[in-house]
């Protein structure tokens, strides 16, 4: 009998994705439609975590010489959401709610204004489209923002117009990706969990699931803020911690923002149909997904103290989604330390949404054994690991 080491399990996909979010589903769709058969697992329905629960603000941006690596990621994730939103229309018949709305950013506090002319002063130096807007400029692009009569209302410190930021409706964009890699071929195993890997010598011959063992030449770990879980079992720590944002969603028929209006961390976010997303709280929470009166009152207060109007709009629904931060936030993307086949694309922080198109490229290229269009020793999985110092 040979030994258990020269066993060799069939080969049944040429890259299995693990993980069901924007991320997972992108790099699918991208790997899919490199003419590579992919299998997709996610522990529970794909596209229902955090992809689901964003917001989905795209900042516009564009790119400088001296770029980073995740601004060179930035800036390619901004060319491809357009070009992608009408690419998966033409495909799926589904809108993504992809429209450049524009946006407005405002500051109420010294604190706030310092921060806001230091991101104009970086969006100057790309050519992003910026205007600075006085009261009456404001009050009439956006009569949303006027105080109330009977309301005093802190006097903006700042505002500027960013007439080039778009949005996604994050529920319909995640429908139309499943739409589109179900057409591509891809097999997607919803409810499905990853327990465990066969490793031999230094790749992974097949993983452990609830479904049964799964075999694929490539394994990509797209699974979020439950990536570390999964890589822990292959001898490496990734730095990944869930970090909870809750959202408010209200409904309104009266005046309300037509533009994605933003302050520091904080947002109103328009959709055609008059509902308005309020978000968004960051907090170390755990794996706990609730929502909670603390989070939502802010949230509330934010709302009108921005947009005094909505004091009158319903509260439709509330929920909260983790998101996935590394001690930097910026995600690890590239092979995962000692494993061949094995590839990791995880904690995206707040940008998964707006990085979601440019990793999934990225991913495609280091699946497909290609040079990367930039150097990624940036989001080095190996990076906040003492031993690689």
């Amino acid at each position: 009998m040979d030994p258990d080491w020269l066993i060799i399990e069939p080969v049944t996909y040429d890259c299995l994705v693990v993980g069901g979010g924007v991320i997972g589903l992108l790099v699918a769709y991208e790997l899919s439609g490199a003419g590579l058969r992919v299998c997709l697992i996610d522990r529970g329905t794909p596209g229902r975590e955090a992809s689901w629960a964003g917001a989905g603000v795209l900042p516009p941006h564009r790119a400088l010489p001296q770029d980073t690596a995740i601004e060179k990621l930035a800036t390619a994730s901004a060319d491809l959401h357009p070009q992608w939103a009408q690419q998966l229309r033409e495909q799926t018949g589904i809108d993504n709610g992809y429209r450049r709305c524009g946006g407005i950013h405002v500051a109420r506090t010294r604190q706030l204004a310092d921060r806001l002319d230091q991101a104009v002063d970086c969006w100057r130096q790309r050519h992003v489209a910026v205007e600075p807007m006085g009261p009456d400029d404001l009050f009439s692009l956006e009569p949303s923002l006027a105080p109330a009569k009977s309301n005093h209302v802190p006097r903006f410190l700042a505002a500027y117009l960013l007439p080039d930021e778009s949005q996604i409706r994050n529920p319909w964009h995640l429908r139309a990706l499943l739409v589109a890699c179900r057409l591509r071929g891809v097999d997607i195993m919803a409810g499905v969990t990853a327990e465990g890997f066969n490793v031999r010598r230094d790749r992974v011959v097949a993983i452990r699931t609830t479904a049964g063992n799964l075999c694929a030449d490539r394994i990509c770990l797209t699974c979020g803020c439950w990536t570390a879980a999964l890589t822990a079992k292959l001898g490496f720590t990734a730095k990944i911690a869930p970090i909870r944002g809750q959202i408010v969603l209200l409904t309104t028929g009266a005046v309300s923002p037509r533009r994605i209006i933003t302050e520091g961390r904080r947002y109103l976010v328009p959709r055609p149909d008059r509902r308005i997303l309020v978000g968004s709280t960051e907090e170390e929470a755990g794996f706990d997904c609730h929502t909670t009166g603390a989070g939502v009152a802010g949230l509330l207060a934010f709302a009108l103290e921005i947009a005094p109007v909505l004091s009158e709009a319903e509260v439709k629904t509330t929920w909260a989604g983790l998101r996935p931060g590394t001690a930097d936030r910026k995600p690890y993307i590239g092979v995962v330390p000692g494993l061949d086949n094995v590839l990791i694309a995880a904690g995206h922080f707040r940008s998964g949404l707006q990085l979601s198109t440019g990793t999934a490229v990225v991913m495609r290229q280091l699946v497909c054994g290609e040079s990367p269009d930039f150097e990624l020793e940036e989001l080095s999985p190996l990076r906040h690991d003492p031993s690689s110092a």
